[in-house]
Protein backbone atom coordinates (compact mmCIF):
# COMPACT_ATOMS: atom_id res chain seq x y z
CA UNK A 1 0.00 0.00 0.00
CA UNK A 2 1.64 3.48 -0.98
CA UNK A 3 1.88 6.28 1.64
CA UNK A 4 -0.48 8.05 -0.69
CA UNK A 5 -3.05 6.19 0.14
CA UNK A 6 -2.22 5.62 3.96
CA UNK A 7 -3.09 9.61 3.95
CA UNK A 8 -6.57 9.19 5.09
CA UNK A 9 -5.62 6.64 8.17
CA UNK A 10 -2.90 9.12 8.94
CA UNK A 11 -5.57 12.28 8.60
CA UNK A 12 -8.06 9.90 10.26
CA UNK A 13 -5.67 9.48 13.25
CA UNK A 14 -4.97 12.83 14.15
CA UNK A 15 -8.59 13.63 13.92
CA UNK A 16 -9.21 10.78 16.15
CA UNK A 17 -6.21 12.27 18.73
CA UNK A 18 -8.19 15.75 18.22
CA UNK A 19 -11.33 14.71 19.57
CA UNK A 20 -8.99 12.90 22.53
CA UNK A 21 -7.07 16.01 23.80
CA UNK A 22 -10.30 18.00 23.24
CA UNK A 23 -13.29 14.83 24.69
CA UNK A 24 -15.46 16.04 21.70
CA UNK A 25 -16.09 14.58 18.54
CA UNK A 26 -18.56 17.20 17.59
CA UNK A 27 -15.48 19.33 17.35
CA UNK A 28 -13.91 18.30 14.43
CA UNK A 29 -15.63 19.54 11.64
CA UNK A 30 -18.09 17.05 9.12
CA UNK A 31 -16.48 18.64 6.07
CA UNK A 32 -13.00 17.30 7.41
CA UNK A 33 -14.22 13.59 8.27
CA UNK A 34 -16.56 13.82 4.87
CA UNK A 35 -13.24 15.09 2.98
CA UNK A 36 -11.37 11.64 4.54
CA UNK A 37 -14.48 9.13 4.08
CA UNK A 38 -14.57 10.14 0.49
CA UNK A 39 -11.12 10.05 -0.62
CA UNK A 40 -10.85 6.60 1.38
CA UNK A 41 -13.97 5.79 -0.98
CA UNK A 42 -12.15 6.82 -3.94
CA UNK A 43 -15.29 9.70 -4.16
CA UNK A 44 -12.52 12.69 -4.73
CA UNK A 45 -9.33 12.64 -6.32
CA UNK A 46 -6.08 12.27 -4.38
CA UNK A 47 -5.30 16.58 -5.66
CA UNK A 48 -8.65 17.41 -3.86
CA UNK A 49 -7.93 15.32 -0.95
CA UNK A 50 -4.78 16.94 -0.88
CA UNK A 51 -5.65 20.39 -1.32
CA UNK A 52 -7.89 19.98 2.09
CA UNK A 53 -4.77 18.56 3.53
CA UNK A 54 -2.82 21.89 2.67
CA UNK A 55 -5.65 23.90 3.69
CA UNK A 56 -5.91 22.66 6.98
CA UNK A 57 -1.90 23.05 7.48
CA UNK A 58 -1.77 26.45 6.06
CA UNK A 59 -4.94 27.73 8.51
CA UNK A 60 -3.02 26.22 11.24
CA UNK A 61 -6.17 23.73 12.03
CA UNK A 62 -3.46 21.08 11.59
CA UNK A 63 0.03 22.49 12.71
CA UNK A 64 2.70 20.34 12.17
CA UNK A 65 5.92 20.45 14.24
CA UNK A 66 9.88 20.56 13.11
CA UNK A 67 12.53 19.10 14.72
CA UNK A 68 15.05 21.73 14.06
CA UNK A 69 18.13 21.50 16.73
CA UNK A 70 19.20 25.10 16.67
CA UNK A 71 15.69 25.42 18.05
CA UNK A 72 15.55 25.99 22.09
CA UNK A 73 12.03 24.21 22.40
CA UNK A 74 11.40 22.79 25.66
CA UNK A 75 11.73 19.17 26.04
CA UNK A 76 10.24 17.12 28.67
CA UNK A 77 9.73 12.93 29.78
CA UNK A 78 8.01 11.51 32.25
CA UNK A 79 8.68 8.12 34.36
CA UNK A 80 5.85 6.73 36.25
CA UNK A 81 6.26 4.77 39.61
CA UNK A 82 3.56 2.81 39.20
CA UNK A 83 1.38 1.28 42.70
CA UNK A 84 3.12 -2.01 43.48
CA UNK A 85 6.32 -0.29 42.78
CA UNK A 86 6.98 -1.16 46.36
CA UNK A 87 6.76 -4.71 46.78
CA UNK A 88 9.73 -6.73 46.08
CA UNK A 89 7.42 -9.34 43.96
CA UNK A 90 5.16 -6.51 42.23
CA UNK A 91 5.51 -6.16 39.12
CA UNK A 92 5.38 -2.40 39.39
CA UNK A 93 8.60 -1.71 37.43
CA UNK A 94 9.43 2.09 36.39
CA UNK A 95 7.32 3.57 33.37
CA UNK A 96 9.55 3.29 30.98
CA UNK A 97 12.14 1.09 32.50
CA UNK A 98 14.66 2.68 30.12
CA UNK A 99 13.49 6.61 29.17
CA UNK A 100 15.35 7.18 26.27
CA UNK A 101 15.71 10.81 25.67
CA UNK A 102 18.15 13.77 23.99
CA UNK A 103 19.50 16.13 25.49
CA UNK A 104 18.12 19.09 27.73
CA UNK A 105 15.20 16.88 28.05
CA UNK A 106 13.34 17.73 31.45
CA UNK A 107 12.27 14.39 32.68
CA UNK A 108 9.65 14.33 35.19
CA UNK A 109 9.00 11.31 38.07
CA UNK A 110 5.98 10.87 39.13
CA UNK A 111 5.16 8.72 42.10
CA UNK A 112 1.45 6.90 41.58
CA UNK A 113 2.52 3.91 44.03
CA UNK A 114 0.53 4.06 47.75
CA UNK A 115 4.13 4.16 49.30
CA UNK A 116 6.60 6.62 49.43
CA UNK A 117 9.62 6.68 46.87
CA UNK A 118 13.11 8.69 46.13
CA UNK A 119 15.04 9.33 42.85
CA UNK A 120 18.72 8.29 43.88
CA UNK A 121 20.76 8.48 40.81
CA UNK A 122 23.81 5.86 41.13
CA UNK A 123 26.99 4.66 39.08
CA UNK A 124 27.13 1.56 36.76
CA UNK A 125 28.44 -0.69 40.30
CA UNK A 126 25.41 0.60 42.41
CA UNK A 127 27.00 3.37 44.42
CA UNK A 128 24.73 6.67 45.06
CA UNK A 129 25.91 9.16 42.76
CA UNK A 130 25.02 13.61 43.97
CA UNK A 131 24.02 13.86 39.79
CA UNK A 132 20.26 13.65 40.65
CA UNK A 133 18.52 12.76 44.34
CA UNK A 134 14.75 12.92 44.88
CA UNK A 135 13.78 13.95 48.69
CA UNK A 136 10.46 11.17 49.74
CA UNK A 137 8.03 11.30 47.39
CA UNK A 138 4.36 10.54 48.73
CA UNK A 139 1.78 9.29 46.52
CA UNK A 140 1.06 11.75 43.61
CA UNK A 141 4.05 13.79 43.77
CA UNK A 142 6.76 14.67 41.56
CA UNK A 143 10.78 15.19 41.18
CA UNK A 144 12.09 16.95 38.03
CA UNK A 145 15.44 16.85 36.61
CA UNK A 146 16.98 18.29 33.62
CA UNK A 147 19.96 15.83 31.86
CA UNK A 148 22.12 18.47 30.31
CA UNK A 149 24.76 15.82 29.24
CA UNK A 150 24.91 12.34 26.99
CA UNK A 151 25.05 9.23 29.08
CA UNK A 152 23.57 6.69 30.64
CA UNK A 153 22.17 7.42 34.02
CA UNK A 154 21.34 4.85 36.61
CA UNK A 155 19.05 5.32 39.52
CA UNK A 156 16.94 3.68 42.06
CA UNK A 157 14.86 3.95 44.63
CA UNK A 158 17.08 3.96 48.10
CA UNK A 159 13.62 3.10 50.03
CA UNK A 160 13.15 0.07 47.81
CA UNK A 161 16.29 -0.57 46.47
CA UNK A 162 15.36 -3.68 44.03
CA UNK A 163 13.66 -1.37 41.92
CA UNK A 164 16.00 0.54 39.48
CA UNK A 165 15.95 2.15 36.24
CA UNK A 166 18.05 3.68 33.58
CA UNK A 167 17.43 6.97 31.42
CA UNK A 168 19.71 7.18 28.39
CA UNK A 169 20.42 10.71 27.25
CA UNK A 170 22.06 10.96 23.48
Amino acid sequence: MSLKRNIPIIVLSILVLFSVNFANAESIPEWIKNNALWYGQGTISEVEFLNTIKFLIENDIIILESKDASSSENLSATIIVPNGNSEVTGIGFYLPLNLEISIDTAVTWINEDSFSHNIQSQDEFGTVTDVFNSPSLATGEQFEFTFEEDGIYNYYCSFHPWRVGLVTVT
